[in-house]
């Protein structure tokens, strides 16, 4: 019996984690005129309070993708709330309506900074949030967006942009960024230039910001979208399975961080 005890430890120990079951509903929340639609996940029949994640979708709209990952969220155990960015069933067809959609964002980031917070707060006010542990994501054009939440100094525990352009409306002025910042860019991305990695980093440096930068070989724009198509040196967006699971898997570890107790 001496000798069981610390196989049965063992076995404990190595045993995988289940995935929570979960449950999901759209809201509908409005930006003056504009009808907005997000999605929400959340762990099953949970009642503790517990960390929550605000997603930010790609330019093309809130689509099927940002859904699956607010549901892949729910399932680690988070609270996610997947935003609307354009309006309720904005969806672009293709690169020439995404672009006419999210450029007007670009051009005025208080519109885009006034979305996102839109979108926090209906998160703040769902049952069960920490509001003290929330973090905000994004991907390509949402990437962009959680970063300007960081920059406008939202008060939430870390942002985390995954191939979003890095290019500030303003630069951060020093001490106003409250999140921890998490960027994950591909080496072979041709819309986030080298240059403009370099930038980021001074501003951040500047801003006094807690922040860490993550670049990825063999990895070109949209890594993480599985609709992308391929990956090949020379083109503009693919995805990229491994570059995929290493920067999901640093953001778990920067989810550790944040969010510990």
């Amino acid at each position: 019996m001496r000798r069981a005890l610390p196989l049965l430890i063992v076995c404990l120990f190595l045993a995988p984690a289940t995935a929570a079951e979960i449950e999901s509903m759209d809201i509908e929340y409005k930006d003056g005129e504009t009808t907005l639609s997000g999605y929400l996940a959340r762990p099953k029949g949970v009642t503790e309070s517990r960390p929550a994640v605000l997603l930010v979708h790609a330019w093309y709209g809130h689509s099927a993708n940002v859904r699956k990952k607010a549901d892949e969220l729910a399932a680690k155990g988070y609270i996610a709330f997947a935003l609307d960015m354009y309006g309720k069933g904005v969806l672009a067809k293709d690169n020439g309506e995404a672009s006419k959609l999210a450029t007007p964002f670009y051009q005025d980031r208080s519109l885009m900074r006034r979305r996102a917070k839109l979108g926090l707060e209906v998160l703040r006010k769902q049952e069960g949030v920490e509001r003290t542990r929330i973090a905000a994501i994004g991907f390509c054009f949402g990437g962009t967006t959680v970063l300007e939440l960081a920059r406008d100094g939202a008060d939430i525990a870390g942002v985390v942009s995954f191939h979003g352009g890095l290019a500030a409306g303003e630069p951060a002025k020093p001490d106003t960024i409250k999140a921890k910042v998490f960027m994950a860019t591909g080496a072979d991305d041709p819309l986030v230039k080298p240059e403009e990695v370099v930038a980021f980093w001074k501003e951040m440096q500047d801003a006094k910001a807690d922040y860490q930068l993550l670049v990825l070989s063999d990895a070109a724009h949209a890594f993480t979208d599985p609709g992308a198509g391929p990956f090949k040196r020379g083109v503009m967006a693919a995805y990229s399975p491994l570059a995929h699971e290493r920067s999901w898997k640093a953001m778990d570890r920067f989810f550790g961080e944040i969010f510990k107790q």
